[in-house]
Formats: structure tokens, sequence, C-alpha cells
């Protein structure tokens, strides 16, 4: 499929996809999972992803523009599934996005969030295009202090990815300012972070769990800890 086919007409497409794989008993089980917050197809994600390439191929030079646009489009659709078809677009696209496409991809972090949406693009599109743009490394100081806790959770998370290239004063920052939530998802993301930093340097995570003591919740110190040579003993 062509990028010259316009963005209502690949979601008109997408959608005919979908319905012609819906399951409706799985449907319902798909939306029990997330607390009944959305509606759903009933498509298991192999099945979503191989029906949803075709049609949300934008060549091998895409405008960035459009995938954002494209993006925007599936957000605005009822049905999980079409949400799930723009972050997988965005993942896939997300070496094509610049630094004035940040402010869309914050947008869908806190439209119809969960974590089903918001971790990837966390970590797989705000966390890249932070890191590789100057003018942007500052925005996660704002996610952190903001009053939504899906900006906080990808402050958090954003550089998953990262590897040997984390900030990790940043990181531990973050945790520690937001150690004293009693919000499972921003608990959660605190013990994910640092375990994932661990793999780069164990060391440094046991010494700032340590340092924190119960100033961090169980729950984000044996996330944290997992793997880790204090977390075996």
């Amino acid at each position: 499929m062509t990028s010259s086919v316009d963005t209502t007409e690949r979601v008109r497409l997408l959608r005919e996809a979908f319905t012609a794989i819906a399951d409706p008993a799985r449907a319902i089980e798909m939306r029990a999972y997330q607390r009944d917050q959305f509606p759903f197809f009933g498509i298991p994600a192999p099945a979503r992803r191989a029906a949803a390439r075709p049609v949300l191929d934008l060549g091998r030079r895409p405008d960035p523009d459009a995938i954002v646009a494209l993006a925007d489009a599936l957000w605005r659709e009822p049905e999980r599934e079409c949400a799930y078809a723009g972050t997988d677009l965005l993942v896939r696209q997300q070496r094509h996005l610049r630094p004035e496409h940040l402010s869309a991809v914050e947008r869908l972090i806190v439209t119809s969030s969960w974590w089903d949406t918001v971790d990837a693009l966390a970590a797989n599109v705000a966390g890249p295009l932070v890191l590789r743009s100057p003018d942007l490394h500052d925005a996660p100081d704002r996610w952190i202090a903001d009053d939504d806790l899906w900006l906080r959770r990808t402050a958090l998370l954003h550089q998953l990815r990262a590897g040997p290239a984390t900030d990790a004063d940043r990181l531990f920052a973050y945790c520690e300012r937001c150690a004293p939530e009693r919000e499972f998802f921003i608990r959660k993301a605190i013990g994910w972070a640092l375990r994932q930093h661990a793999r780069t340097d164990a060391a440094a995570v046991e010494a700032f769990v340590a340092r924190m003591g119960d100033r961090l919740s169980p729950l984000s110190r044996r996330e944290a800890l997992r793997g880790t040579p204090a977390g075996r003993r």
C-alpha cells in the first residue's frame, strides 16, 4: 500500500481488516482484563499486527507528520486494538520522528491512558526521541512534576532502553522524588526502571536501594533488586 493513501482511508481499511477477524468472545475477555475501560475487537497481538502492517505501510521514507497524524486518528477509534496499532506504528517508525513531534506523543500518552499503551510509548517512542534530541533533554523533568500519573510514569520509564547511556543521576532523582507515592503504577515503575538499570550497574542500584531504605515501597524495592546479588541473598 503506497503512502499516497490518506489517513481516513487507512483507518477505514484497518477497521475493515480488524472486523473480519474479530472474536466477540475474546473481546469480552480482553475488555475485562483491562478493567472494562475499552471496547475490543477481540484480536490477539500476532493476528492484529499481521492485519495492520500492510494497511499502515507508509513506505521506506515516511513523512513524519503523516506518521503522527495516522497514530492520532487511530487513537480516536473506540476499539483498543486501533490504539495498539497506532502504538506499533509509532514504535516502528520512531526513528523518523523529529523533536517537534514530542508534543503529539505526549498527547497520546495522556489520552485514553493505561499501561498497555503508555509503557510502549514511554520506552520506545518518547524515550528514544528525547535521548537523541539535545533540545528535549529537559522534557522528562516536566513530566516527573506533572499531576498526570502517566506522564510521571513516562518520566520514570523513558530510559528503559538506554542501557549504558542511562543518566543514572536523573533516574535516581526521579525515583526518590516519587518514592512517597502510594499509586501502584508509580511504585511498579520505580522498581522496573531500577531493575533495568541494574543490568548495566547493579552495584549502583543496590547502593541506591540501601540508601533509600524504607522510603522505597516493598514493591519498588523487590522489583529493583530482582536478579541482583542483593536480591538473591
